[in-house]
């Protein structure tokens, strides 16, 4: 078989540590291509794997013509590049949010489908390890119902984890549109609707900006109702300055279970006849210790044996649908109906 060849648009931080390295490891792709506007940033790794440099998408699109593409750019440009490079008859894998709009979405997912490619968002929190195992305790029926829910993911920010440092475009509200709930929120309401099996169909959120010099949110604290009648929180946060948080704790009927919250054991059971299980599989990727993602492997794999994406494009809309809703809830100060 021959080779997917591979064209990676965005050369920053989320292309330096995942999708290069985990492309470079996948025996079914060549990288063709590498895009920024930073020319010497798409250089570098054009000279590192045999590929060509460009400043543009779509001189790249028109002479090398790729398989796949990866667009790893600001969120504001996720949309118009995903549906040129569908129109061209090419597979997307889009970083999350894959878009700033539900409209947005919505004309990504036609693109793909009008042109039979593949679309896939970036959502990657559903292929670590422990949440993985997670899934499989909830499903095991072990647990009982999911009663309650919390959910969080914080850092300390881009600034410490973009290729721009401060000067980063995660904090420039054209470029952005959103701060920490699409950077970090978004993973959260995937999770929670892939892990729980689920549909939020109420948001009320606090989003605002409360340390960080930007215009775009640094915080938010979200209260969300499942259509199950699970109900729970969600957290997204720029200003963890001591220390990352990516955990979840479900309370259920029989128990509790704890994901994310130790070093060593990443998921706890706890169950009410007394028993406890820890589960050691494998850490959650965190901004200094990166594990491979999965997202990559994931999205080659439907491409070779031309299955459906793992994170479908109707997956990323309503996962990015939930945090629209929560800044809509900010600006209102109501609860919102989500589905």
């Amino acid at each position: 078989m021959s080779k997917i060849r591979v064209a990676v648009i965005g050369c920053g931080s989320i292309s330096k540590y995942r999708h290069i390295p985990e492309y470079a490891s996948n025996p079914n792709v060549e990288l063709v291509a590498f895009v920024d506007p930073i020319i010497e940033r798409a250089q570098h790794y054009a000279d590192l794997h045999g590929a060509k440099a460009f400043a543009d998408y779509e001189t790249m699109l028109a002479e090398v013509k790729p398989d796949a593409v990866s667009v790893n750019t600001p969120n504001a440009l996720h949309a118009p590049m995903s549906i040129k490079a569908a129109n061209a008859g090419v597979h997307v894998l889009v970083e999350k949010p894959m878009a700033v709009t539900d409209e947005e979405a919505a004309a990504m997912i036609e693109a793909a489908k009008k042109n039979n490619v593949h679309l896939m968002v970036g959502q990657n929190q559903r292929f670590m390890p422990p949440h993985v195992k997670a899934k499989q305790i909830l499903e095991s029926g072990i647990l009982g119902k999911v009663l309650t829910f919390r959910t969080s993911f914080g850092h300390p920010g881009p600034d410490n984890w973009s290729i721009d440092g401060a000067s980063s475009w995660f904090f420039r509200k054209p470029e952005a549109i959103m701060g920490a709930m699409g950077d970090l929120g978004v993973h959260k309401s995937d999770l929670i609707r892939w892990m729980l099996n689920d549909e939020v169909s109420e948001i009320a959120a606090f989003v605002g900006t409360q340390h960080k010099d930007t215009d775009v949110d640094d915080n938010a604290a979200c209260l969300l109702r499942m259509k199950s009648g699970t109900m729970g929180t969600l957290v997204a946060s720029w200003t963890y300055y001591k220390g990352e948080d990516n955990s979840t704790i479900l309370w259920c009927e029989n128990g509790v279970m704890k994901i994310g919250t130790h070093p060593d054991d990443q998921v706890i059971v706890e169950l009410r006849n007394g028993t406890v299980e820890k589960h050691k599989v494998g850490a959650i990727s965190t901004n200094d210790k990166q594990e491979s993602s999965g997202v990559i492997d994931a999205f080659i794999d439907s491409i070779v044996n031309n299955t459906t994406p793992a994170v479908t494009g109707e997956d990323g809309r309503a996962s990015l649908k939930v945090i629209l809703c929560a800044f809509e809830s900010q600006a209102t100060g109501k609860f919102v109906s989500v589905n």
